[in-house]
């Protein structure tokens, strides 16, 4: 019985949740400053009056998003989405092959991506427009803006400092970066911008200049992303198809040519002078690393196994408590937006890796819901009423900071958008300026513990619900609406482990004293397979 009640807290922790694109919610542009919809009509070459105001700029891209930036190849001709289609390994309906409605309903149907997280991504530039830079462009641009990199300088990790520091970058040379303008590609020559489109299929533009080049790799950049990643996934099926039918047995019978032959068509680097069961080994490391099978799992079973055997019903209920809590956190992040995907992993250190899709980035997160957050990061600042966020802009020694807290009509999603960057200029900063940021969180979040949400407006309660990908249900009330944001910031900030607002931790609280007294009962035994998990771990 008690089971049952455990199990049903965990359950009723979800939340029905579907697409983050809903009726009255505002288009990426809308936020934009009226530089960036000017650029943006000026890159897919649709005049607008000058002078005009901004209502006149956002009537003209309204009429024109779905067809450039949602749905791109509805603006394709009969060529285009023909070879798109074969890219693809689709063939065209017999006699569709000059229908374009046809042709483009047909593209619609194995598009990259839904309207929804089209609609989605261009709330967040950041989170993709860099994927598709090579490792030296992403080095430039780190040394150019004196964005500092770990050593070794690898590409998960370049990438993660890059956007985090994409907004201070912006800031600091006085530029808007929700949809970039040339300063983003100042480390580039215009031989690497037309080697760009060449690698990514697109035609460099004739005649051609240097602002010319910028705005078809900046216009052309989803798309590349897109692709990018539908081939990655490509090439993923094939490697995991190629290693789950290379058994032990098949590995004991080749010999050192085709060993080799394999490792050689699966990309494995093998030293030279390796010997025979050198390779065998080399070629099951990199087997267990594709399909996830490795020690560290057969420790953890053994460790699984050493608990069961103290037969107490108590391991089990912890067991199934962990799992429910597991599965309701699994449930809600199954709709986080790949900006808070990312989000949750830089906030913890985790590369990102290039090319991630959203179904591996949940997966990523997955993998690390029990992983703490490492210190502060811009992201600290979204769940702060907008008292905390004014007083802190008021206080932090930026001027650009100090306007926007006194800027009339602002809204919270304006002064969050403030605060990060003015953290990110800091943290770049370091010294007495990053101290005072910090402090002033700690200061902020001690006290807005106990009534986060609670001063929030329901427009700013259902704002941030959908940065998370999370509708507001219709006719929520407001305490309701505090309540989901309430889940989805504990997630965030915790996984499904740390204070006592997670739904593991008031699950586990009910079945603590049971499970000390398992660990008790195993004794030497768990003792020895923790050992030996630890160790495999290391080892990998």
């Amino acid at each position: 019985m008690r089971l049952t009640t455990i199990l049903s807290l965990a359950l009723a922790t979800n939340v029905a949740v579907g697409s983050s694109w809903f009726p009255g919610s505002k288009a990426a542009y809308n936020k934009w400053h009226e530089t960036e919809l000017e650029r943006w009509l000026s890159d897919h070459d649709l005049p607008y009056p000058t002078p005009a105001d901004r209502k006149d700029l956002e009537d003209l891209i309204q009429k024109n998003w779905d067809s450039y930036a949602v749905a791109p190849y509805k603006s394709w001709d009969t060529q285009k989405l023909g070879s798109y289609l074969k890219q693809k390994g689709i063939e065209a309906k017999e006699g569709t092959e000059a229908n374009k409605d046809s042709l483009i309903s047909q593209v619609q149907g194995s598009w990259y991506e839904t309207e929804e997280k089209a609609q989605n991504a261009w709330g967040s530039a950041k989170d993709w427009i860099l994927d598709t830079w090579t490792d030296s462009q992403l080095k430039a641009f780190a040394d150019k803006n004196g964005i500092p990199v770990p050593q070794p300088r690898k590409r998960d990790t370049l990438l993660q400092q890059a956007r985090s520091s994409y907004e201070a970058v912006a800031k600091k040379v006085g530029e808007t970066a929700s949809y970039p303008g040339n300063w983003l590609y100042e480390t580039w020559s215009e031989s690497d911008l037309k080697e760009w489109l060449d690698t990514h299929g697109f035609p460099a533009p004739q005649p051609s200049s240097r602002d010319k080049l910028i705005a078809s790799v900046r216009r052309n950049s989803r798309i590349a992303y897109l692709k990018a990643q539908d081939q990655a996934a490509s090439a993923s099926a094939s490697a995991n198809a190629a290693y789950a039918t290379l058994t032990d047995k098949i590995i004991d019978a080749w010999g050192e040519s085709q060993l080799k032959e394999f490792a050689d068509k699966n990309n494995i680097p093998v030293p030279q002078g390796s010997k025979l069961n050198e390779l065998r080994a080399l070629v099951r490391k990199h087997r267990a690393q594709i399909l996830g099978d490795s020690m560290s799992a057969s420790a953890a079973s053994a460790f699984g196994a050493a608990t069961s055997n103290a037969g107490n019903q108590y391991a089990k209920a912890t067991n199934d408590a962990s799992l429910a809590a597991q599965e309701a956190f699994n449930e809600a992040v199954g709709t986080w937006s790949d900006s808070r995907l990312k989000g949750y992993l830089d906030a913890r250190g985790v590369p990102v890796p290039h090319g991630s899709k959203s179904d591996e980035l949940r997966a990523i997160v997955r993998k690390n819901s029990h992983k703490a957050a490492s210190g502060y990061n811009a992201w600290t600042w979204d769940d702060l009423s907008v008292q905390n966020l004014k007083d802190y802009l008021a206080n932090s020694g930026d001027a650009a900071a100090k306007s926007a807290a006194n800027k009339a009509g602002a809204t919270r999603d304006d002064l969050v958008s403030a605060a990060q960057s003015a953290y990110s200029s800091a943290s770049t900063a370091g010294g007495d300026t990053y101290a005072s940021a910090t402090s002033y969180l700690s200061k902020a979040t001690a006290a807005a513990k106990q009534n986060t949400f609670e001063t929030w407006s329901e427009s700013e309660l259902k704002s941030y619900l959908d940065s998370y990908g999370v509708p507001a249900p219709q006719g929520s009330k407001i305490n309701e609406l505090r309540a989901y944001a309430r889940k989805q910031a504990t997630y965030y900030k915790y996984g499904t482990s740390g204070p006592a607002g997670t739904a593991f931790a008031k699950i586990s609280e009910a079945v603590k004293d049971g499970y000390q007294w398992v660990m008790s009962q195993v004794g030497a035994g768990s003792d020895a397979a923790m050992h030996k998990a630890q160790k495999a771990k290391q080892e990998l």
